[in-house]
């Protein structure tokens, strides 16, 4: 086996992986073992798990939007309803990005969505009409019941506000590489046992921002509720105090308790793909992260930066009413300060 293939495996095997330990830990809301919603059973989340395997084996080195429309693919054959459309969208990228070479990680990433195209938006509009995930709604730009005319990555730009993985991709994975997976290698640094890990993962990125499958069947005030429990599970210690789980177990049954039930399926998508970057890290197949790509902060209006501005010299220049040019000021210059004057320049004798 080369060493290529090699990678492959790993990178397919983390997929799976990822996918099993992720449904093992108990995470309020979402699908367990011996936790089984309507619709959705523990049995088809393990089926899944081990259907995307060939797809990340095959085209992990090659084009996203592929590897997207075979595995959602092959789950469609074994599994007859959505279980891992949002786990597969995340992943692809992060594979690909860490079958590359060249750069830390975040680099690798940048390029991997920035050479997204119309033929892999054709094939995950593809994969989203297979899937059919629940509470989609049409919008008025690129929606996915049409054929896109623009690339992946601009898709996801347009739905960003209101979709946690199409934001993801908008932000370079900025939630799962600076929340998710920072939080889950404290918990694995604590040597937290891994479900609790898992779930307290879950619990963090939930409290971060508000689920945005939660908002689409739901709503948003519903979806900040939520956030708020979360949060107020976390200051009680989440999984790793006895208060918190049993914060967390009210959760857990109230969420069941709603029609339809309240699944913050997007923060558990988000957990997967933290847990991914953990596996693969631990296969030494990740790479320095590389630090976060940051845009230039612009300057509040009325602030005094924003009416400030420089002239071609340096100076300082300050605009005047009317909109006329600017002034330019003298630079101050300092006086030499005057000499004292003593008792002894004086002609006078100190007492």
């Amino acid at each position: 086996m080369t060493r290529a293939t090699r990678r492959l495996e790993l990178i397919a095997a983390a997929a799976q992986t990822a996918c099993l330990m992720d449904v093992m830990a108990p995470k309020p809301g979402n699908v367990g073992r011996g936790r089984d919603l309507p619709g959705l059973t523990y049995r088809d989340f393990v089926l899944s798990a081990y259907a995307i395997g060939p797809a990340f084996r095959r085209h992990a080195r090659g084009r996203p939007g592929r590897l997207i429309l075979e595995a959602v693919g092959t789950t469609r054959r074994h599994v007859a309803t959505n279980t891992n459309l949002g786990i597969v969208l995340l992943l692809a990228p992060l594979a690909c990005a860490a079958a590359s070479a060249g750069g830390t990680f975040r680099r690798r990433l940048e390029r991997v969505l920035h050479a997204l195209d119309r033929r892999d938006a054709r094939d995950v509009y593809r994969a989203i009409r297979l899937a059919e995930p629940g509470g989609l709604g049409r919008v008025a730009a690129q929606d996915v019941r049409a054929d896109p005319t623009v690339s992946l990555l601009e898709c996801m730009r347009l739905a960003a506000a209101r979709d946690a993985v199409a934001r993801e991709y908008a932000t370079g994975f900025a939630t799962t590489l600076s929340i998710g997976l920072p939080a889950l290698r404290r918990q694995r640094d604590r040597h937290v046992p891994l479900p609790a890990a898992i779930a307290q993962t879950y619990l963090i990125l939930l409290g971060s921002e508000p689920d945005t499958l939660i908002v689409r069947r739901h709503g948003a005030a519903a979806a900040r509720a939520i956030r708020r429990r979360a949060r107020a599970i976390l200051r009680a210690g989440g999984f790793l105090t006895r208060r918190g789980q049993a914060l967390a177990e009210s959760l857990d049954r109230d969420l069941r308790a709603r029609r339809p039930p309240g699944n913050p399926g997007a923060t558990a998508d988000l957990t997967v793909a933290s847990l991914f970057l953990s596996l693969l890290d631990d296969q030494g197949l990740l790479g320095p992260l590389g630090a976060p790509l940051r845009a230039p902060r612009e300057p509040r209006r009325g602030s005094s930066r924003a009416r400030r501005s420089r002239s071609p010299r340096g100076s300082r220049v300050a605009p005047r009413r009317g909109g006329a040019a600017p002034a330019r000021h003298r630079p101050r210059t300092r006086r030499p300060p005057a000499p004292r004057r003593t008792a002894r320049r004086r002609g006078r004798r100190r007492p």
